[in-house]
C-alpha cells in the first residue's frame, strides 16, 4: 500500500474541514435562530418533557452536543436552570445528536451531495453580501452544510485502501473476532478518538468510513458509536473547569448520565445490535447491514450492489445511534432524581460570602452558544444592579448614623467593599461581554451587547455616587457642620425618589425583553420629580442661608449630597435610555423604521 505523508496530512486536513464545516453551519443557525434560542431557553424550566424536547431542539440546531451540553453547564452556572432540570436537557441533547448523524446518513450515502456542492456555493456566497442580516445568516448556513459534506467525502477519498495491503487488513480482522474483548477494544477506541477531536459527530463520520470501506462490520463500527457517546462528556467536564459548583455538578450528571447508559448498553450488546439489524432488514426493508463487511472480505461485489449495501450499512448505524439513545432515554428519565443526588454526593457545593466579589452567574470558562450567553450576563447585570441598590441602602442608613461611631466606620466600611465590588463586576462582565461579541452573533446580538456594555457602564456610576455621598458625610463631620431637621428631611425625601427610581430600573432590567412602555414612563415621570425637587431645594437653600436657618458650610454639605443624589438619579435614567434604545433598534421593520412608537417618552435632560 502506497500511503505517504503528505497522504496522512491530507487526511487530517479532511477532518478538519468536516469539523470546520460543522462549525460555520452551527453558528449560521445559532445567528437565524438567535431569538427563538433564548424562547426556547424559557421553556426549558415547566418540566422534565419540555426540558427533554428543548434539549432536541437546541442540539438538532446547533449541530453538537458537546456544543449544548457546554452551554447547560453554562446555564447551570448562570442560575438559568437548577440541576434536576439540566439533566432533562441532557437527555434531550444526547437524543438530538442523533440528527446529525441522519444528515450524514442520508445526504452522505444516499444523495450525490458531490453534484451540489458547488451550485449550492453558487447560491450561497452572493447572500454573504445582502445587506439583510437573516440573509447572510443563511448563507453562512449553507457554506457551512457544503463545507461538512466536502471534508466527508474528502476523509472518504484519503484513507487508507487496506484492500491493497492484506496483510494490515488481516491484522484488523483479527481484532474484531475476540467476542466481547472486540467490543471493548472498539468502544475505548471511540471513547479516545472523541475525546480528542471532541465531537461525537466527527467520530460518527470516522466509524461512518471504516464500515462502508468494510474495515470493520457491523456491531463494531455500533461499538465505537457507544464509545463516542461516553468521549463527548470530556467538553463539558472541561469547560466546568472555570465554572462554580453547580456547573460541574451538571457536568459530572453528563457524565454519569452516559456511563449509565452505556453500561445498560454493554451488557446487552450484541442481541441489541442483532435487533438492530432485524429492524433495519425485516421492518423497514433497507437491507442486511451486517452483509457489507462479509461481501468486502469475499470480493467481487458489483458497484451497484455495493452502493446499496454502503447505504444499509450506514442507515443501520444510524438507526443504532437513535434507538440506543431512545432506551436511554426512556431508561433516565425516571432516575433524574437519584441522578442528581449522586452528583451531589460526589461534588459537593460550598457556600461564599456574599458581599466577596464572584460572578455569580457567568464564567470565562463557559463560552459556548454566543446568543445564549447574552441571557447568563442579563442576569449577571440584575445582580449588579441590586448590589448597587443594596449600596443605596447603606448609604441611606449611614445619613442617620452619628460619624465618628463603630457602627459608622463599619458601615462606610461596607459601602467602600461594594464600591470595588461594582469596579470588579463591571470590569468581568464587559470582559465576558466582549468575548461574546467575538463569536459569532445576529445582528440583535450585537444590539444587545452594546447595550449591556452601557448599562454596567452606568451601574458602576451609581456604585460611584453612593460613595461620594458617603464621602461627603465624612468631609460634613472634619468640617463639624451640622444639618437641621429641615436638611435630614429633603434629604430623606429625595434618597426616597432616587430608592424607587432604582427599583423601578431593577423591575425593567429583571424583564427586559418585555418591557412595556408603562414601565419607561413611569421611569421618566420619577425622574422629572427628583430633578423639580432638586431644584426647588437649591431655590430654598438660598434663601435659608441667607435667612440663617442653618450656616452656610451646612448649606454646602446639604446641596452637595442633594445633587449628588439627582446625579445619581441621571446614571438610572441612563440605564432607562438605553434599555429604550434597544427597544427601538430592535422592533423596526425592514425599511428600518420604527413599528413602536409608544417606547418614545419625552426625555428629561
Amino acid at each position: 500500500m502506497d500511503y505517504s505523508f503528505l497522504n496522512f496530512l491530507a487526511l487530517l486536513g479532511a477532518v478538519g474541514l468536516f469539523l470546520y464545516g460543522m462549525k460555520v453551519m452551527s453558528e449560521g443557525l445559532q445567528k437565524v435562530a438567535g431569538n427563538r434560542l433564548r424562547s426556547i431557553l424559557s421553556a426549558m424550566t415547566r418540566n422534565r418533557a419540555m426540558g427533554v424536547l428543548t434539549g432536541m431542539v437546541i442540539t438538532a440546531l446547533i449541530q453538537s452536543s458537546s456544543a449544548s451540553t457546554v452551554m447547560i453547564v453554562s446555564f447551570v452556572n448562570a442560575g438559568l436552570m437548577s440541576l434536576e432540570q439540566s439533566m432533562a436537557v441532557i437527555l434531550g441533547a444526547n437524543m438530538g445528536s442523533t440528527f446529525t448523524s441522519w444528515i450524514v446518513s442520508f445526504f452522505g450515502f444516499k444523495v450525490d451531495i458531490a453534484a451540489f456542492t458547488l451550485p449550492l456555493l453558487a447560491f450561497a456566497v452572493p447572500l454573504l453580501f445582502v445587506n439583510k442580516s437573516t440573509y447572510k445568516n443563511m448563507g453562512e448556513f449553507l457554506i457551512g452544510f457544503v463545507f461538512l459534506f466536502m471534508g466527508l467525502a474528502a476523509i472518504n477519498a484519503n484513507v487508507p485502501d487496506l484492500s491493497r495491503s492484506p496483510e494490515i487488513f488481516e491484522s484488523l480482522q483479527s481484532y474484531t473476532s475476540m467476542g466481547f474483548w472486540s467490543l471493548l477494544i472498539f468502544f475505548t477506541f471511540g471513547v479516545v478518538v472523541t475525546m480528542v477531536i471532541q465531537s461525537s459527530a466527527a467520530t460518527f463520520a470516522i466509524v461512518l468510513i471504516m464500515g462502508i470501506k468494510g474495515w470493520i462490520p457491523f456491531d463494531m463500527a455500533c461499538a465505537i458509536v457507544l464509545g463516542g457517546n461516553v468521549g463527548t462528556t470530556i467538553t463539558p467536564l472541561l469547560a466546568s473547569l472555570g465554572g462554580n459548583a453547580a456547573a460541574k455538578k451538571a457536568a459530572m450528571g453528563h457524565l454519569f448520565y452516559n456511563l449509565l447508559s452505556a453500561a445498560w448498553m454493554l451488557v446487552v450488546f450484541f442481541p441489541f445490535v442483532d435487533m438492530i439489524a432485524w429492524l433495519t432488514r425485516d421492518v423497514l426493508h433497507s437491507g442486511d447491514p451486517t452483509q457489507l463487511y462479509g461481501a468486502v472480505k469475499a470480493g467481487g461485489v458489483g458497484a451497484a450492489q455495493l452502493q446499496q449495501l454502503q447505504f444499509t450499512m450506514s442507515f443501520g448505524l444510524t438507526l443504532y445511534h437513535t434507538v440506543y439513545n431512545l432506551f436511554s432515554l426512556i431508561i433516565g428519565l425516571p432516575l433524574v432524581g437519584y441522578l442528581v443526588k449522586a452528583v451531589n454526593k460526589v461534588v459537593p457545593g460550598h457556600k461564599k460570602e456574599e458581599a466577596e466579589f464572584q460572578l455569580k452567574y457567568i464564567s470565562a470558562g463557559l463560552v459556548g452558544a454566543s446568543e445564549l450567553n447574552l441571557l447568563a450576563a442579563q442576569k449577571e447585570i440584575v445582580v449588579m444592579a441590586q448590589r448597587v441598590d443594596r449600596m443605596l441602602g447603606m448609604t441611606k442608613t449611614l445619613i442617620h448614623t452619628p460619624t465618628g461611631t463603630e457602627e459608622f466606620n463599619k458601615l462606610y466600611s461596607r459601602v467602600e467593599k461594594y464600591e470595588d465590588i461594582a469596579d470588579n463586576m463591571e470590569f468581568e462582565i464587559a470582559k465576558f461581554l466582549n468575548k461574546v461579541i467575538d463569536g459569532r452573533l445576529s445582528y440583535d446580538g450585537k444590539q444587545r451587547v452594546a447595550t449591556m456594555l452601557t448599562i454596567v457602564s452606568e451601574l458602576e456610576s451609581v456604585a460611584d455616587s453612593c460613595n461620594n455621598l458617603a464621602r461627603t458625610l465624612v468631609r460634613k463631620e472634619e468640617a463639624n457642620a451640622h444639618f437641621s431637621d429641615y436638611n435630614y428631611q429633603n434629604i430623606d425625601t429625595i434618597m426616597k425618589y432616587v430608592s424607587e427610581a432604582m427599583s423601578n430600573m431593577i423591575t425593567v432590567l429583571c424583564d427586559i425583553d418585555n418591557v412595556t412602555a408603562e414601565d419607561l414612563t413611569r421611569s421618566y415621570d420619577k425622574e422629572r420629580e427628583i430633578n423639580n425637587f432638586r431644584n426647588q431645594c437649591r431655590t430654598e437653600n438660598i434663601e435659608n442661608i441667607n435667612q440663617r436657618k442653618y450656616p452656610y458650610s451646612a448649606g454646602i454639605f446639604y446641596m452637595d449630597i442633594i445633587c449628588e443624589a439627582e446625579k445619581l438619579a441621571d446614571y438610572i435614567i441612563n440605564v432607562i435610555d438605553s434599555v429604550e434604545e434597544q427597544m427601538r433598534r430592535l422592533n423596526v421593520d425592514e425599511n428600518g423604521i420604527p413599528v413602536i412608537d409608544e417606547l418614545n417618552p419625552e426625555k428629561i435632560k
